[in-house]
This record gives C-alpha cells, sequence and structure tokens, in this order.
C-alpha cells in the first residue's frame, strides 16, 4: 500500500529528475554538482533509518574522475559505488564480517570506467556476504529493506544500490551480477537493470580471476534513458571491438522482432502474480507487432546443479584466500551461514569439478543456438515475488536455504554462464504494492535491441513510481521524457 513507501523524493535540487535531465540541468548552469550532491546525501539520511542502504558515506567529498571532465554526459549527477569494487580512500567490506575493510590504495578498472561517465560518488552501498545471496541480509546486522514495502527483501545482491535509486536518493547506482544481481534487485524495487554482455564493460577484477567468469558491471535506474546514457558514456571510456559498437540508443525500434515466451523454469512453477506480468507483456509485445511465440530454456536440473556447485566453489575460494586476498585479519569462521554452506557443500564433492566446468562453457553454445529462432526471449526475472525479510537469511538452515534460493532464482545465472546480455524491466504489481519485473534477453552484443524494446515498453505504460499513489498512471505518462 502506498503509506508502507519509504522514499526522500521532495522539493529540492534533485526533484523528480532522472541522471539524463540532471545532468542537462548542469550543463544549463541551472544546479551546481555540489547542490546535487549535498541533496542526495540529505536523503540518503532521511531514509537510512528505515532501509539501511549505505554501507560507507562521503557526503563531505565526494569522488570524482581525476581531472573531471565537464562535457562527460553525466557530469555532476551524484552515484553510488557498490561495495564490492575497489574506489581509491574508500574500504571495500564485501557485505563480510570476516575481515576489517581498510581504505583501497587504488581504484579498479571498472570504478575508472563508472567515474569516466562524469557520476560522482558519494559512497558505497551495501551488499550481502560476498554478494552470494539473493537478499541482501545479514547473520547479525540489520538487513536492507525495500522501499516499496520495507517488510521484503528488495533482491541482491545490489540491494543497497536498489534500495537508493528506488527511494529517490540518487537516480542511478552501479550494480554488479555474477547470478543475477543487477536485475533481481531491479524486479524487486521496480528498477530498470541492464546485466551487459561479458565483456561490454571493463572486466570486474573478482570475476576475471575465475575459470568462468560470471560477473558484469553496469547501474540500476528509473528510467531506461539512464540506463541507455550510461552504456553509451561507458563507451566512450572503453569498447571492446569483439562486439558491435552500441552508441546512444535513443527510443524504440522500427522492425518487428520474434519474441520467444518462456513462462516457467525446469526448477520452479511460476507464481500467479508474475507469470500475469509476463503474460501481460507478452501481449503488449504481439499488439505493437512484435511475433510472439512459446519457448522452452534449453537449460534444466543439470545446468542448476552444475550452477550451484560453482557458486561453492566461489564460497571455497574466499574462504580459504580471504587472508592473501583481502587481508591478513580475514577469519573465515567469522563467514556467514550461507558462505560456510557453499563452502562445505563444494568441498564434498570438489572432484566434479573439471565435468562442470567442461557443461557450463558448453552452455553458451545452447545459449547462441536459441536466437537463431528469436531476436529476444522473454521470461520472468524471479520465480516468485520479493520474499519477506528473512525468507532468505544467512541464518536460515543451509539446505532449507538453498531450495528456497533456487527455486527463486531460476532464471537469471543462465546469462550469467553464457555471457548473454539480460534485462529487468517493471511490468506492474502484485495486489499490495509489490514490484514485478520481466526478463529479456538477447543475442551476445544484442543490448541495443533490449534498450529499444524497453522504450517501447516504457512509453505504451510507463513505470509506476513509489511517490505516487495509486491511480496516477495518466499524469505518470505525461512526464515520460521529460525527466
Amino acid at each position: 500500500m502506498a503509506d508502507d513507501r519509504v522514499h526522500a523524493f521532495g522539493d529540492d535540487a534533485l526533484g523528480e529528475h532522472d541522471a539524463v535531465a540532471l545532468a542537462a540541468l548542469v550543463r544549463a548552469g541551472e544546479v551546481r554538482p555540489a547542490e546535487l550532491a549535498a541533496a542526495a546525501a540529505a536523503r540518503a539520511e532521511r531514509i537510512d533509518a528505515a532501509l539501511a542502504p549505505v554501507a560507507f558515506a562521503s557526503y563531505e567529498r565526494p569522488h570524482t574522475a581525476a581531472g573531471a571532465d565537464r562535457d562527460a554526459p553525466l557530469h555532476g549527477v551524484p552515484s553510488y559505488l557498490k561495495d564490492n569494487v575497489d574506489l581509491r580512500g574508500m574500504p571495500t567490506g564485501q557485505g563480510s564480517s570476516a575481515f576489517r575493510a581498510k581504505p583501497a590504495r587504488r581504484t579498479a578498472g571498472f570504478a575508472e570506467q563508472f567515474l569516466s561517465t562524469g557520476l560522482s560518488v558519494l559512497g558505497k552501498t551495501r551488499l550481502p556476504e560476498f554478494g552470494l545471496n539473493a537478499s541482501t541480509e545479514f547473520a547479525e546486522a540489520r538487513p536492507v529493506r525495500n522501499p516499496w514495502r520495507p517488510s521484503h527483501s528488495p533482491g541482491a545482491s545490489s540491494g543497497g544500490s536498489a534500495a537508493l535509486v528506488a527511494a529517490g536518493v540518487v537516480p542511478i547506482a552501479h550494480a554488479n551480477d555474477g547470478g543475477g544481481s543487477i536485475r533481481i534487485p531491479a524486479a524487486c524495487c521496480g528498477l530498470v537493470g541492464l546485466k551487459p554482455t561479458r565483456g561490454r564493460m571493463v572486466a570486474n577484477g573478482q570475476g576475471r580471476l575465475l575459470p568462468i567468469d560470471l560477473i558484469t558491471d553496469g547501474v540500476l535506474t528509473r528510467s531506461v534513458r539512464d540506463t541507455a546514457a550510461f552504456l553509451a558514456a561507458a563507451e566512450r571510456h572503453h569498447r571492446n571491438p569483439a562486439l558491435p559498437p552500441l552508441g546512444l540508443v535513443e527510443g524504440p525500434g522500427d522492425r518487428p522482432l520474434r519474441v520467444g515466451l518462456v513462462v516457467d523454469s525446469p526448477l520452479a512453477v511460476t507464481d500467479g502474480p508474475t507469470r500475469a506480468a509476463v503474460e501481460e507483456t507478452a501481449a503488449r509485445l504481439a499488439s505493437m507487432g512484435h511475433e510472439v511465440t512459446p519457448a522452452t530454456l534449453p537449460f534444466g536440473e543439470e545446468f542448476s546443479r552444475d550452477f550451484t556447485m560453482y557458486w561453492g566453489y566461489i564460497a571455497f575460494l574466499i574462504a580459504t584466500t580471504g587472508k592473501l586476498a583481502l587481508d591478513p585479519s580475514f577469519q573465515a569462521r567469522k563467514l556467514d551461514g550461507l558462505t560456510t554452506g557453499l563452502r562445505r557443500s563444494f568441498h564434498r564433492q570438489f572432484t566434479r569439478t573439471p565435468g562442470v566446468l567442461r557443461r557450463l562453457r558448453r552452455a553458451e553454445q545452447a545459449y547462441t543456438a536459441m536466437f537463431d529462432a528469436y531476436d529476444v526471449v522473454l521470461s520472468p526475472v524471479l520465480a516468485h515475488v520479493a520474499p519477506r525479510i528473512g525468507h532468505l537469511s544467512p541464518n536460515v538452515a543451509f539446505d532449507e536455504l538453498m531450495a528456497r534460493l533456487v527455486r527463486y532464482v531460476a532464471f537469471t545465472p543462465v546469462n550469467n554462464v553464457t555471457g548473454g546480455p539480460g534485462l529487468a524491466l517493471p511490468a506492474g504489481a502484485t495486489a499490495d504494492g509489490l514490484p514485478i519485473g520481466v526478463h529479456l534477453s538477447a543475442a551476445h552484443g544484442g543490448e541495443r535491441v533490449l534498450l529499444e524494446l524497453a522504450f517501447a515498453l516504457e512509453a505504451d505504460r510507463p513505470w509506476r513510481r513509489i511517490q505516487d499513489g495509486e491511480g496516477h498512471q495518466e499524469r505518470q505518462a505525461a512526464r515520460v521524457g521529460l525527466g
């Protein structure tokens, strides 16, 4: 219900603008970056008690690129980095109590790319321990909560970023995705969340050390044009010649697409509200002239078992190399129940590792072949709506927690293993107001087709806004494109 919502929108320098509009105001001299940063800091402090999204704040000294380019497309817009990417001078805590985070000595490659867009970093956002959970909850610390319904999860692992953007603190924030961690919180919080094609962004320092790099960085936003503007700006800093150039996508495409419709996963039956949102989106796409036909994902229980074991492999690496890779203060005994359980589960079956890696690498071929028949695949982001806080707590018994996670996160890991792009978009809500997201996948390098389709869906039915009561669709429609 509207009265349950927590947001910070108000009559200040940020107003109700998106990042593109704020950058335009800065360029026109109508507002100064310092004013925007101060407004965002005040908003963050206003919602912190209710939502707890911030891991580290640097409101007195926002971080910008060295020799900041005033012509950068998003110059002066306040934002946050997720607390698993190094930014010189800020600690990187990884959401864990197993070590003492110290100020980073260097800025990670992706953080440099992020800053190159002109964004100003006010601090770090909270994530579950090492980003391994699908809810931003902790063994002892207070959880991050969903601005639309604080009794529920904002998703994960980029839960802190999602809460800040959905609540109106900033229009755009960093997120990264190793199993759905951009798209899951986007779905839970009514946001736009694009996981780019593997290699589109500067390589994540953690992911490139793995035998299969699952991790891709990106952003969470409230408008499609902000996501498109960020990707275009980031491409000015780094463009992968192995992928088609993206440039600035500014609106819907003009050709009919072949859309494959997937409603259920082999791992879980999709709940009623989510199924209805996906089917309604399919009907809207058909009404726009796209050809929508049923499809089946070529990934089943074996893929899920292999991904789960690889998940455990990552936890095993963290536990065994923490003192060297993170900090000498690292103590594996302080890891939470999920990380510890994943590590032990992997250790019991580690001899399966070569076969698991071989099959996961082959999954990319099956993903590529799927797009011989389709331009885009439409599916749920998650098998059910955002759960209540506690449902995915790391304090839940490990076997039960894993069963819940596998049922919940039944769609998104495919894009991480295969490297394909995936986009989560708002698509309605439950009867009690929780956002529901739908997922669009495309062939490698296909971000343009995803963004063009997203622009069309946003124009057809603008997203719900947390600061509005129910029944404001007409007023909301009038604002689209105006920031």
